[in-house]
């Protein structure tokens, strides 16, 4: 469970006022002090992460934000900070206490609009017993509320079944990366070019992740790298062909007709977003014009070497098979711009950095502006013009 990736864990987000009890309730979750307290506001400066284990949930990461109501200079930056953490968390944690002041009602609207399980929890009952009145308050919400008991047990055996109780309400549960395309026991051909682009001595998550998935489902797994697409795929006959995206038309061309194939990032795509609604921005690539904007997004920051995939060799491709004169930019890490109008296409990474949640967020904002949006593996496929082959595993048409 330690060594659970961060994306691939379950993301809970504690959000409110300053002082109302946030680091002290992650704190009272984890049983020990992992957060600094303070009675002095604005003790949080920033997101503080930390990941535990809570059974019956296995491995999550917690997400304790700064105060959402601070008055300095630094008020507006520590409400995007909590912006950004909502976007990222599967389920957020309202904390609120019966202090004389209720709940902000800017942030319940932004855990809404964000269309986030929501569960109020009401802290410092040993302080201020909650008064009717103010309950009242927060069932006029609309949201769950839970009143945290001062005792760790009691609390928390409170709190596993609220929480088991809003979770089922996020309707984007993500399939393993073979589910529904490979039978168990089947034999997969993984194909993974080593060049410069490859980390030295060791493979990247995705494909990782594939071989994992494999070995649970007891399939026959064999890994080549392209030099040797043919061979294998002669030898073994298999129910499906997996390669990296670089050379995606190398494999196709090598691969017989019958062999169903894609690519490590769009069973990513599968993974963490809205896999059809990628696959149609992959096509958005067709209608482009000159002088469109195209952005590209990056999880995670990096040192770009001379042929990074998304900012030279994905460009290039792109207006080698379009033919227009576009500009492209880049956002890198956590950072996703919020006037998504200007752009005509968004290509995205992987997002093997990042979870689920803030994925299809991103997915949900693009579509909020009407901006199609695709990803890394969708558009290299599209620009090589064997889109319709690699999606055909998933039922997508054309």
């Amino acid at each position: 469970m330690t060594e659970t990736p961060k994306s691939l864990r379950l993301t809970i987000a504690l959000v409110g006022r300053a002082n109302v009890g946030k680091s002290s309730l992650l704190n009272r979750i984890a049983g020990q002090d992992v957060a600094i307290v303070s009675p002095q506001a604005g003790t949080t400066t920033d997101v503080v992460e930390k990941t535990m284990e809570l059974l019956p949930f296995g491995p999550i990461l917690w997400l304790d934000t700064g105060g959402w109501d601070d008055p300095t200079t630094l008020g507006p930056a520590r409400r995007a900070r909590t912006e950004q953490a909502i976007a990222r968390a599967d389920l957020v944690l309202g904390v609120v206490a019966d202090d004389g002041q209720p709940p902000d009602p800017d942030l319940l609207a932004l855990a809404r609009e964000t269309r986030k399980p929501l569960l109020i929890v009401v802290t410092q009952t040993d302080r201020h017993v909650p008064s009717e009145a103010f309950l009242e308050t927060l069932r006029e919400t609309g949201a769950a509320t839970l009143v945290a008991s001062p005792d760790r047990d009691t609390f928390l055996n409170a709190l596993k079944p609220a929480l088991s109780r809003l979770l089922p309400r996020n309707a984007k549960a993500a399939p393993a990366p073979l589910d529904g395309i490979v039978p168990p026991g089947g034999t997969v051909l993984q194909i993974i070019p080593i060049d410069s682009q490859a980390p030295k001595g060791r493979i990247i998550l995705p494909q990782v992740n594939v071989l994992r998935n494999a070995l649970d489902r007891d399939c026959l797994s064999v890994v080549v790298t392209e030099r040797r697409i043919r061979e294998a795929a002669e030898r073994l006959r298999p129910d499906l062909a997996v390669c990296d995206s670089q050379v995606v038309r190398r494999m196709v061309a090598e691969l017989p007709p019958d062999v169903p194939c894609t690519t490590y990032s769009i069973l990513m795509a599968r993974l963490k977003g809205d896999l059809p609604a990628l696959a149609k921005g992959a096509r958005a690539i067709r209608t482009l014009r000159d002088g469109d904007t195209v952005l590209i997004a990056e999880a995670c920051t990096h040192h770009a070497a001379d042929e990074d995939i998304g900012r030279v060799k994905i460009p290039a491709w792109i207006r080698e098979r379009t033919g227009k004169d576009l500009s492209f930019e880049v956002a890198s890490g956590k950072d996703f711009p919020k006037d998504l109008s200007r752009y005509a296409l968004i290509i995205h990474c992987g997002g093997c950095m990042i979870n689920r949640a803030f994925m299809c967020w991103r997915i949900d904002q693009a579509q909020a502006a009407q901006v199609p949006i695709t990803n890394y593996g969708v558009a290299i496929a599209e620009t090589q013009g064997v889109l319709d082959r690699v999606l055909a595993p998933f039922g997508i048409a054309p």
